[in-house]
């Protein structure tokens, strides 16, 4: 079975993380699946893309053990999170369990996020000795602005859903049992609008964005690989998977 599926259903393109046995834990397979589920052409057909996952987490983050392996290097999430974020339709995600680090990128990179009261969004990273590159961070302050980005990066505890909401970080929150009716609900009056102007919005709304990215910063990335490759990042990626409490000494 596929760890990423797509399904196209008239003008809905359904796609879902499938590895519920690991949480939905985002290994390197993963990552060019879901990338390859975004293409830059969906056919004319097409309206909307949902974005969900199997079992009980909606996605718990890059594989801890990969990513000890790849701790130093370039991380390989962000060529899928700009496929999701540039894709021409409008992206829903339904998270109906915690997103965490990637798999809170993942969610915060889609047009809408509908997400049940028993989700819990989270950037873990300061509290296992890693640090979000330039691209990852500055979806965090675009959606939440620079106090829920203080909060979510440097406390790096994980915030429930209704505080997500209430820092506007995402578009609707739901009792579990009625996510999947509120999520139909923005589904179906996106499939609704006149196809052209919602394809040109999200093409200036992304563009919007981009400004960001002329701001200088390959000094501020390389020092993220330097933090990466760190002794702190061994101990603290470690002691997560040994679950034990990390002991960092700032090298």
């Amino acid at each position: 079975m596929s760890k990423v599926l797509v399904e196209l259903d008239g003008a809905v393109r359904t796609v879902t993380l499938n590895r519920p046995e690991k949480r939905n834990a985002l290994d390197l397979e993963m990552l060019d699946r879901l990338e390859a589920a975004f293409p830059p052409d969906p056919a004319p057909e097409e309206r909307v893309a949902v974005l969900r996952a199997s079992g009980a987490v909606f996605c718990a983050g890059m594989d801890l053990a990969q990513r000890s392996e790849n701790l130093g290097r370039p991380t390989p999430i962000v060529s899928a999170l700009r496929a999701i974020e540039s894709f021409p339709l409008p992206v829903v995600a339904v998270v109906q369990g915690h997103a965490i680090a990637g798999g809170n990128e993942i969610a915060l990179h889609c047009d809408f996020v509908v997400a049940s009261e028993a989700a819990r969004f989270g950037m873990s990273l300061a509290q296992v000795g890693l640090a979000p590159n330039w691209f990852l961070a500055k979806k965090i302050v675009e959606k939440g602005g620079p106090v829920a980005a203080r909060e979510m990066l440097l406390l790096g505890d994980p915030l429930p859903a209704r505080r997500m909401y209430e820092l506007g970080m995402i578009s609707r929150v739901a009792e579990p049992e009625e996510l999947d009716a509120e999520a139909k609900k923005v589904v179906d009056r996106l499939a609704a609008n006149a196809p052209l102007s919602v394809r040109i919005m999200k093409r200036t709304l992304v563009r919007l964005m981009d400004f960001r990215d002329a701001v200088p910063h390959d000094d501020l990335d390389a020092e993220v690989r330097r933090v990466s490759a760190s002794d702190d990042a061994r101990e603290g990626t470690a002691a997560r998977l040994a679950r034990r409490t990390p002991a960092f000494r700032g090298v």
